[in-house]
């Protein structure tokens, strides 16, 4: 196959970040634009950039991009691409799609010209003259239009890259672990420092920190769409497996607590963290955010708290926050960073933040404050 070019999916506001990530894999040519990232490698970049990347959420393989203002110039130009370079002739392909400020409006019919346009171009290879049966692996295919420009690509990773697989259970409404690792991505912490989560939920922001702390990379115990492919050689799959593995820092120690008001919580963040094979690793206790101390110094606090949303929470989150500020006010070496859709956040948290940067939990716009601590002596 060679060079396949890639597209990382992230979401609004973070793809510079899943840009570093993917450079930091070595593929330095990227091209960053809205909601994704987009690069040329070989074949084994599917399963590094599957298995490495915690802010992305899908690994899509782009097949080809043209102008389409008609159906018949998206069927005949669907149909000149080389579809059978990917798709078996047992392959399962559903389509799905998409369509943003483009005369090709009608999601519904974009995917039928879609689908019948690569069943034609499969039967002209595959010299074929009945419909394909469909019960070998799933290459899913996607017709993205964007101000009339049809992007078609098929997903190289199955279910999203956030489920990593260590979820036992969630609570009701539980931070997805891609943004929980953006969290983490956005502050100063590094593996040395103390960590704490006082809203831990589920405890996916310990696990996230936990997981980049030793170099753990996200895929690693999940299974991926493309694993199935035939001319991916499943010793690449090898091959990217051990090198996640030799990578890893099983060692490295760890300072991770996650706190949460209700014990449930807390046992779940435990079972989870045993299903990541980090449960030595964080501990996790129940109490409230007021209670908070540490004697370590030039820590990070990085939370994800209520935002008093629902009709009658708002004035007992209100004093929360204010006393949050109070509490963490005696740790005035400690780095604090929190997520919250509350516009007076600053106001009750009792300082403004140094930094603020807009960042979607699900279809809700939320702020992270960043209260910067003083820089740590030089040792």
């Amino acid at each position: 196959m060679g060079k396949v070019t890639l597209i990382a999916t992230a979401a609004m506001g973070i793809e510079a970040l899943v840009a570093d990530e993917v450079r930091s894999l070595g593929y330095e040519n990227c091209i960053v634009e809205n909601g994704k990232v987009t690069f040329e490698a070989d074949e084994k970049a599917i399963c590094r950039a599957n298995l490495w990347l915690r802010t992305a959420d899908r690994i899509k393989i782009k097949i080809g991009e043209f102008k389409a203002t008609t159906f018949d110039e998206l069927f005949e130009k669907t149909k000149k691409l080389n579809w059978a370079d990917y798709i078996p002739k047992d392959a399962e392909f559903p389509v799905i799609g998409k369509s943003v400020k483009s005369k090709l409006f009608s999601v519904s019919d974009c995917q039928s010209i879609v689908k019948r346009a690569v069943v034609e171009s499969l039967k002209n290879t595959y010299k074929q003259t009945s419909w394909f049966e469909e019960t070998g692996p799933l290459y899913r295919i996607e017709v993205a239009l964007l101000k009339d420009v049809a992007t078609l690509t098929i997903d190289a990773s199955g279910v999203g890259l956030h489920k990593r697989g260590y979820r036992a259970d969630q609570g009701e409404a539980p931070l997805k672990e891609t943004l929980a690792a953006t969290l983490v991505k956005l502050t100063n912490w590094t593996p040395d420092k103390p960590f704490i989560d006082p809203f831990c939920g589920s405890g996916t922001i310990p696990i996230e920190a936990a997981l980049i702390g030793q170099n753990i990379a996200p895929g690693f115990n999940r299974d991926f769409a493309s694993e199935q492919w035939s001319w991916i050689d499943s010793k690449l799959w090898d091959e990217a497996r051990e090198e996640a593995e030799d990578l890893a820092k099983y060692d490295q120690p760890l300072n991770i607590i996650g706190s949460d008001i209700d014990h449930r919580m807390v046992n779940m963040s435990k079972d989870n963290a045993f299903e990541a094979g980090l449960g030595d690793i964080i501990t996790f206790k129940q109490m409230q955010v007021t209670d908070i101390t540490s004697r370590d110094e030039y820590g990070v606090i990085i939370g994800n708290p209520p935002y008093g949303e629902r009709l009658g929470e708002q004035s007992a989150v209100e004093k929360m926050y204010k006393d949050m500020g109070k509490a963490f006010a005696k740790l005035p070496t400690w780095s604090v960073y929190m997520l919250t859709s509350h516009p007076d956040f600053e106001k009750l948290y009792g300082k403004p933040a140094t930094k603020k940067r807009k960042l979607f939990n699900g279809f809700i716009r939320t702020d992270y404050y960043q209260f910067w601590g003083p820089r740590p002596p030089r040792r």
